[in-house]
């Protein structure tokens, strides 16, 4: 008997080293991986098609990070599903470090709008950095007698106004369905299939107001065309210093950005996310690449992973609340 309890501790002892043995070979594996990383390409898969904003970001970076890697980064456009063809993708992919996903808030705003997707925020990603951010700017047509975001509350609760967005489920919807909630109004919104038809029927006087992007607007700002009321940051923009915030007229909190960021799957080594993240971090405190984005109205917003971890979250959580209470449903854009 005590032979054979003497053989079972043995037994139990080389079980235990030889699973130590395995952890410290696998952990070594990953250490030596990341001391040589890359060592290939590196792939940033986008969930829409190029041409857009997203592609304008992730163009620069990506080549500045080929120069200081001396491996190429490829933009892999995977378009459809409003994005979640390009997140499957990556939550699906394998996490050596060679994989990642440039977000956009439709990235969050989709966990809102589906009762079930294929994949997870918190079990299936990470985050590496925020890229950069912009503030949308509440415009209005030069007929709406307001002047600033109380008159338009309190004529918006004596006449009929509508605000259009390039979709249901944009920023410039739920920035709309956000102002109502907040300000207690029923502003009705128009959606359109794009910015552009959008931006032609407020000049054009078909809508009163819109929620978008400085770059858009700026143009029919500068020819009195449209009229800024307030801008949707919470802090002024510089681009607009004289133009306050929503939140510091009367809707305190309020903010509905625009932002693009770069997340991987989650079992990606910190070590990889960190390297990542202190590359891009210095090459977007380049100047060149800020003038870059200036001129798309975009400013560098470099965080770490674990803000930009905790600021998906909070952002996933704020639109979902929106679109529960305001009832967006999804089925006019999937």
């Amino acid at each position: 008997m005590q032979a054979l309890r003497l053989r079972i501790a043995i037994h139990s002892r080389v079980i235990r080293t030889t699973i130590t043995l395995v952890f410290m070979i696998l952990n070594l594996q990953i250490e030596l991986q990341a001391a040589e990383y890359p060592n290939r390409p590196l792939r940033f898969i986008s969930g829409f098609a190029a041409g857009g904003g997203i592609d304008a970001t992730a163009r620069p970076i990506a080549l500045k990070l080929s120069e200081i890697f001396n491996h190429p980064v490829i933009i892999d456009n995977r378009p459809g599903g409003g994005g979640n063809i390009a997140s499957e993708i990556t939550a699906r992919a394998e996490p050596d470090g060679y994989t990642f996903l440039i977000i956009a808030p439709a990235f969050v705003i989709n966990f809102g709008l589906h009762e079930k997707l294929p994949f997870e925020l918190e079990r299936d990603f990470i985050a590496v950095t925020q890229l950069v951010d912009s503030m949308n700017v509440l415009s209005i047509h030069p007929s709406v007698t307001a002047n600033n975001v109380n008159e338009l509350i309190a004529l918006s609760k004596n006449k009929s106004l509508s605000f259009g967005s390039s979709g249901v489920g944009t920023v410039g919807h739920l920035a709309g369905e956000l102002f109502n909630l907040m300000a207690g109004t029923h502003i009705v919104h128009i959606p359109y299939k794009g910015g552009g038809p959008v931006m032609i029927d407020l000049v054009g006087g078909q809508i009163q107001m819109v929620f978008a992007s400085a770059g858009s607007v700026m143009p029919q700002i500068r020819s009195d065309k449209i009229k800024a009321i307030a801008v949707t940051s919470i802090n002024r923009s510089p681009l607009m210093p004289n133009t306050p915030t929503l939140s510091e007229s009367g809707l305190k909190g309020y903010e509905a950005k625009n932002w693009y960021g770069l997340i991987a799957p989650a079992k990606t080594p910190k070590s990889i996310i960190n390297e990542l993240n202190r590359q891009i971090v210095k090459i977007l405190s380049l100047a060149e690449i800020k003038k870059v984005f200036s001129t798309q109205g975009l400013n560098s917003s470099p965080t770490t992973s674990e803000e930009f971890n905790l600021y998906i979250r909070s952002e996933k959580e704020k639109w979902k609340n929106v679109i529960k209470v305001s009832g967006t449903k999804n089925d006019a854009i999937f």
